[in-house]
């Protein structure tokens, strides 16, 4: 029988220029928030101003997390902690596919899988310190209005992407 909750689960890579991997942090579970569930009540209702997966925003979290991480996150969570997130749009470098049961990317949907993935190149974000940038949360963001509905929330332990490196994040969602 199939799952009939939603699920997410996420994980990162580190890659050189060459495209080798640095860093893999295998896959792991992310919290879906209760405007997720507002987000798809509206679709299931024919509002016209919701928007699904928008805008999918990093942020450097608290630095105090490092030596005491954070209780889970909140499913009642509608902000990241940063409030000046690095912000990646719906675009080349924040792409959305629906998958297969078997997690292979289709050619059409829809599915009952979407997986979003996040490519921050060399740069991206700007360093704040040194040549790097402490990444420590992120979530996924729509739209119902004007007003930004976050989705899902992650907090994690700090990666300190360097900008001569590209960290790439995919993000499953499953309904």
């Amino acid at each position: 029988m199939p799952e009939l909750t939603v699920k997410g689960i996420y994980k990162d890579e580190l890659l050189d220029a060459g495209g080798r991997v640095l860093f893999d942090s295998g896959w792991k579970s992310n919290l879906i928030v209760l405007r997720c569930r507002m987000l798809i009540a509206g679709f299931m209702k024919n509002e016209a101003r919701v928007l699904g997966i928008q805008t999918l925003q990093f942020g450097r979290g608290l630095q105090s997390w490092d030596a005491n991480p954070p209780a889970a996150p909140d499913p009642l969570t509608t902000t990241l902690v940063d409030k000046t997130p690095f912000i990646l749009s719906s675009g080349p470098s924040l792409v959305l596919q629906y998958l297969d049961n078997a997690d292979n990317v289709l050619a059409a949907g829809p599915s009952t899988r979407i997986q979003i993935v996040a490519t921050l190149g060399p740069g991206q974000p700007a360093a704040v310190t040194g040549n790097t940038y402490p990444l420590r949360e992120f979530g996924l963001f729509g739209k119902l209005g004007d007003q930004d509905f976050m989705i899902d929330y992650v907090v994690h332990a700090v990666i300190q992407k360097d900008i001569t490196v590209t960290l790439e994040r995919k993000i499953r969602l499953i309904f």
